[in-house]
């Protein structure tokens, strides 16, 4: 196999732990640091894994995803603003920043006709048609606009530890399955399984 065969796609195994690694590493080093600077080692620790996850990603496929470039980027961005303030409160709104976000450009691909996400994650979808790729945008969108509201419940609502735990173990969980609960009607419009390079769920990186 040549190696412009073996870099075309991330394999789902490794998709999945370049999106969620950086957040465990987030909360590993937040639970075994101590004291009110947890939180400042653990956006460190963060901005570093996602620096390393978009390295890998270019590494080994020659691109990094649109949606982990977004969500690096703004990790970077607000985790840095986070340490240069001490201020914690700008890498609790990043969740919820990115989750409109991303609501607003699969709104817009609905409203002016354009495949939005079909352009982000086509491969992934084999034979979905039109009619699912628009359900399966206005799900996504309904879904990161719970999401965004979620996170500033949590974070407005909640002690710092409480908040940086929902990132693992609320919102991840939770995405995984608002996605399988959409495989249903995916297969319903056409998606082919056995063709599926990826398992049907878009990358949630946040």
């Amino acid at each position: 196999m040549s190696e412009s065969q073996t870099k075309t796609e991330l394999s789902a195994g490794m998709r999945m732990t370049l999106d969620f690694g950086p957040v465990i590493i987030f909360f590993l080093v937040n639970f075994l640091a101590s004291g009110s600077f947890a939180i400042f080692y653990a956006t460190g620790a963060f901005m570093v894994a996602m620096g390393l996850a978009m390295a890998i990603s270019f590494i080994k496929v020659g691109k990094i995803s649109p949606m982990l470039l977004f969500s690096g980027v703004m990790v970077l961005i607000f985790g840095g603003i986070t340490l240069l303030l001490q201020n914690e409160t700008f890498i609790k709104i990043k969740p919820t920043i990115y989750y409109v976000f991303i609501a607003s450009i699969l709104v817009f691909g609905l409203l002016t006709k354009r495949p939005t996400l079909k352009a982000l994650l086509g491969t992934a979808y084999p034979g979905l048609t039109d009619k699912g790729w628009d359900l399966l945008s206005r799900n996504w969108a309904v879904f990161f606009l719970f999401m965004a509201v979620l996170n500033e419940a949590v974070w407005r609502n909640s002690s710092t530890d409480f908040w940086v735990g929902f990132k693992l173990w609320g919102a991840i969980p939770l995405t995984l399955v608002f996605a399988v609960a959409n495989v249903p009607m995916l297969l319903k419009h056409g998606l082919s399984v056995e063709n599926a390079k990826d398992p049907p769920i878009p990358e949630p990186s946040e």
